[in-house]
């Protein structure tokens, strides 16, 4: 697990450094035409974002986030905006928000029930943004620090949902097979 999330870091910490613009944001140009992303996924909280990750067996994605942080803000604007990312949480995860310094929140998790300031804490989390990503019965599968730019992001959605992670391939061999992790051996 801590070979995925190095990786996960390396290749945020690049992509980072080559950001460039990306199609982001509610609205998309097609055509001379201003078109409007029909539905924006929905961030919801820690307790019904489990419920309805098993409900709907589908990973979960938690934002944890701050009201000061500068690159919460601009993963915002830029990452979770974009249309492609968009539209992959809507179809593939369960979508969770969690003010970090809020402690008049609270959640309940393995059998305790936390603040949100204590539910960051137990999940590791000292850097913002930071994602965590669970499974369906609310199992931990990594957690990622810092800004990701959304062509970055993209991929480790489709790394975590297409279970690459229990194949026990690393992220940057991912990234080396653009978005596949099963092999397709000719036979």
């Amino acid at each position: 697990m801590q070979r995925i999330l190095f990786a996960i870091l390396l290749i945020v910490t690049i992509s980072v450094s080559a950001c460039t613009g990306n199609d982001s944001g509610a609205e998309q140009k097609a055509a001379g035409k201003t078109i409007s992303v029909a539905k924006k996924a929905e961030w919801i909280g820690f307790d019904a974002g489990l419920a309805k990750a098993a409900k709907e067996k589908k990973n979960m994605i938690v934002d944890f986030y701050t009201d000061w942080c500068h690159w919460c803000k601009v993963m915002d604007e830029k990452t979770f905006s974009d249309a492609k990312v968009n539209q992959k949480l809507l179809d593939q995860f369960v979508t969770v928000r969690i003010n970090a310094e809020n402690p008049n929140q609270s959640a309940a998790f393995r059998g305790k029930t936390y603040s949100n300031v204590e539910l960051t804490r137990a999940f590791g989390v000292n850097g913002f943004p930071s994602l965590a990503f669970l499974d369906d019965a609310g199992e931990i599968i990594t957690i990622v620090p810092g800004y990701v730019p959304p062509e970055t992001f993209i991929y480790i959605l489709d790394y975590i949902d297409q279970g690459c992670y229990k194949k026990q391939m690393s992220f940057e061999e991912f990234m080396k097979k653009k978005g596949e992790c099963d092999d397709k051996t000719k036979t």
